[in-house]
C-alpha cells in the first residue's frame, strides 16, 4: 500500500474514532448532521475522510452486536467502566475484523493498538490489545490477508 494511502487510512481512522467518542458522549439529534458538522472542523476537505465516514456509519449501524462482542470478550471488566476513548477504539476494530473482511484483522489489531498509543495510554493499549487477541482467536479467516466473503 503506498504510503499516502496508509496515511490517509490512518487520518481517517483517526477522525472515526473522534467522532465515535463524540458520539458517545454527545450523540447528535440527526446523525448526518453530526458528521457534516464533524467533518467541517477537520483539516482536510471532507471526500479526503470517505474511508472514515464509511466506518463510522458502519460502526453505528453495527453498534449493538460491536458492543455485545466487546462485553463478551471483556467479561471481567465492567462496560460502563471502559474510558470512552478505549470504547471508541474498540468499537472501530471489533468493527472492522467482524464486519470488513476487506482489511485484514492484523491491520486492524495494529492499528487500534497505534490509534491507543495516540489517545489514550499504555495500560489501555494493552487492555486493548487483550480484548483484540481475544478476538482473533475466534476468527475462521486468514489473520493477514483480506477476504472475499
Amino acid at each position: 500500500m503506498k504510503k499516502s494511502l496508509r496515511s490517509r487510512r490512518r487520518n481517517s481512522r483517526i477522525a472515526a474514532v473522534q467522532f465515535l467518542y463524540i458520539w458517545e458522549v454527545n450523540r447528535p439529534d440527526h446523525l448526518e448532521s453530526g458528521i457534516r458538522s464533524f467533518f467541517e472542523n477537520q483539516p482536510e476537505e471532507r471526500d479526503y475522510y470517505s474511508f472514515a465516514e464509511e466506518l463510522i456509519h458502519g460502526a453505528i449501524e453495527k453498534i449493538d452486536e460491536v458492543d455485545a462482542k466487546i462485553r463478551e470478550l471483556a467479561a471481567n471488566w465492567e462496560f460502563n467502566r471502559i474510558a470512552k476513548i478505549d470504547l471508541s477504539i474498540l468499537r472501530l476494530a471489533v468493527y472492522e475484523i467482524l464486519y470488513r473482511h476487506d482489511i485484514p484483522p492484523i491491520v486492524s489489531i495494529n492499528e487500534a493498538i497505534d490509534l491507543c498509543k495516540m489517545l489514550s495510554n499504555l495500560d489501555a493499549s494493552r487492555f486493548i490489545n487483550g480484548i483484540l487477541d481475544k478476538l482473533k482467536d475466534q476468527l475462521d479467516r486468514p489473520l493477514r490477508q483480506a477476504s472475499n466473503d
